[in-house]
């Protein structure tokens, strides 16, 4: 199945209406145009939500505290991490890296790779390789460096005071455990093909160009990548290039989903509410 420039509206439209359901009262649509009750939308060119008509109540706010349905709970990237770490990832079978395929074990509420079965050597920090994070596939940056919150104060300042944001940096589908040097490595650099030979992280090939920002993955990761891309670009209005378009349009044929990328998606929608439905259309 393949998700380019050409991606159905019905796909589409079905993702806005999944999220939307954890913002009661705040219709959360993907056009550009048409505003909703409250006088407000989503600006994709702009990449916020913002308001027109008098009655709304701010620039860059759906409500004075969003609602999200009895079955949700996760409403912050905090809780979305520990419920990551206790269930969807609580399985042995799936406590594995990311970019790495390092296994790894929860040692009280740390959850520490085993390097020596992936081959993995730090590069620079082993303190922090030492360690599991839960990284953003789609940057908190992406997410909200256009936004009104990022602009008056930054991740920290969105966080509190803009319910899409703190909504999209807890999206659990966009949440994957990486070696913590990884993580703090890619920072919010794009994705990309290099062509070079991965040698940074031992044998994990994970390829880095610190000079032009750019990251190679794994190419078993590339599909999941693509998928997550995708979801995050639909469910949140957020923008992609016609290249990072073609790119991931590729990544998704050549890296199909797998059995544990539906049964994440699945174990992840029990929780949060929604599926990525990049991810199932495919798995049906």
């Amino acid at each position: 199945m393949e998700f380019g420039a050409g991606r159905s509206r019905k796909i589409a439209r079905a993702a806005f209406v999944a999220i939307a359901g954890l913002l009661a009262g705040a219709l959360v649509n993907g056009h550009s145009g048409g505003l909703n009750s409250e006088g407000c939308h989503n600006d994709r060119k702009r990449g916020e939500y913002h308001c027109h008509r008098a009655q709304a109540q701010s620039v860059d706010r759906v409500a004075d505290s969003p609602k999200a349905p009895p079955k949700q709970s996760v409403r912050s990237f905090r809780q979305a991490k520990e419920v990551l770490r206790t269930q969807i990832y609580k399985d042995p079978t799936f406590q594995i890296g990311f970019y790495s395929n390092c296994r790894f074990i929860p040692v009280g509420k740390t959850l520490v790779p085993d390097w020596s079965g992936c081959g993995f050597v730090p590069r620079k920090n082993v303190n922090r390789a030492s360690r599991i994070e839960w990284e953003h596939i789609v940057p908190a940056w992406h997410i909200g460096h256009q936004r009104l919150c990022w602009q008056a104060g930054g991740r920290k300042n969105c966080s509190r005071n803009d319910p899409i944001f703190s909504m999209a940096e807890a999206d659990m589908h966009n949440l994957v455990p990486a070696i913590g040097e990884i993580n703090g490595d890619r920072s919010n650099y794009r994705f990309g093909e290099l062509g070079g030979m991965p040698s940074q992280y031992g044998a994990v090939p994970v390829l880095i160009d610190f000079k032009r920002r750019v990251v190679q993955p794994p190419a078993n990761v590339k599909g999941n990548i693509a998928r997550t891309y995708f979801y995050m670009s639909e469910t949140y209005g957020l923008n992609l290039s016609s290249s990072q378009e073609k790119l991931f349009a590729a990544w998704d044929r050549l890296d199909p989903v797998d059995s544990w990328e539906c049964k994440r998606n699945q174990l992840i929608a029990g929780v949060q509410g929604n599926e990525n439905l990049f991810v199932s259309n495919a798995c049906s």
